[in-house]
């Protein structure tokens, strides 16, 4: 195992997630040469998902360009490992996984690994300071994720666990159950499902995803407003104790909750600028620099900062 993929080489970039992996085959100035998009078979376990990122890979890299492959997986992942160190259920088995090792001896080539979020915020933390850059970084979406950066290193911490934002304690969210085993994080009463479900425990009301809920917003439904604002608030309030305790230079709030409207984002905004010491005054969340590419780039990337796991090596 070693750092660093040959410079000027074509790599490919990996990102899974529960229902869908996505592949490109990125040159060496950061261009995206193919993509390839496929059903994660997120049912048939951890081999048959191993089986469906190699054959993505090769799919984008027909003529083995390649040098290196990196992937930005969901679940907890320890790049020094390689392996998957905790993980929800949306894919089958997949906690315990020699991610790293399974898909160097599928490819043939050497494997950088994250988790997906930290991945994705890979090239947000390259556009700030490369020395002194720092960067809180959080997808909110069906679960709430995040990244943190702190003087222009990504933190992985013990077992890969740093930046899982949505588990910090929540006053919202007291005495209801996170998919963790604890209670009272913000990810159940922050994220799309989260918001949903606070909306049918107001209204006793049926409303099966986040976008029913901002439609009848819309249209005025005052506990519909609730909802989100809670969720909104929620995350700024954790957003903004976590910026006075970082100190980030850059905030980005990004995933399909945002994509609601200025309901949500307004109420993040504001809670989140009431938390803020006074040095960090004037410190606002921003939407992410890159779009949809950013985690497939970020995938890629990891090939030169994290650890590369080779094929056949001793486990």
């Amino acid at each position: 195992m070693n750092s660093g993929s040959s410079a000027g080489a074509a790599l490919i970039g990996l990102d899974l997630g529960g229902t869908k992996i996505a592949a490109a085959l990125v040159g060496a100035e950061g261009t995206v040469l193919a993509r390839h998009t496929r059903p994660t078979p997120a049912g048939s376990g951890a081999e048959a998902v191993l089986d469906a990122l190699a054959a993505a890979a090769a799919e984008v890299d027909p003529g083995r360009r390649a040098s290196a492959l990196g992937i930005a997986a969901a679940g907890v992942i320890d790049p020094r490992t390689g392996r998957v160190t905790s993980a929800t259920d949306s894919i089958g088995g997949w906690a315990g996984t020699a991610l790293a090792a399974g898909l160097a001896d599928r490819t043939g080539l050497p494997v950088a690994c994250d988790n997906d979020v930290r991945a994705t915020a890979g090239p947000e933390l390259a556009a700030l300071d490369p020395e002194h850059g720092s960067l809180l970084f959080a997808a909110i979406g069906t679960g709430v994720g995040g990244a943190v950066a702190v003087d222009g290193r990504m933190l992985h911490g013990a077992a890969g666990i740093a930046g899982h934002l949505g588990h910090v304690p929540s006053p919202q969210a007291a005495g209801l159950p996170c998919t963790c085993g604890a209670t009272g994080h913000l990810e159940v009463i922050a994220s799309g499902p989260a918001i949903t479900a606070h909306y049918r425990r107001l209204t006793h009301a049926t409303a099966d995803r986040l976008e029913t809920v901002a439609a009848r917003a819309a249209q005025g439904d005052a506990d519909a407003v609730h909802a989100i604002t809670t969720g909104a608030v929620a995350a700024g309030q954790a957003l903004g104790g976590l910026a006075n305790t970082l100190g980030p230079d850059r905030v980005v709030v990004t995933g399909g909750v945002p994509r609601i409207g200025a309901l949500y984002t307004d109420a993040l905004a504001a809670a989140f600028a009431a938390e803020l010491m006074p040095p960090l005054r004037g410190l606002t969340p921003r939407g992410p620099l890159l779009g949809a590419d950013a985690a497939v780039l970020g995938a890629a990337a990891l090939t030169a900062s994290l650890p590369l796991h080779h094929p056949g090596a001793l486990r």
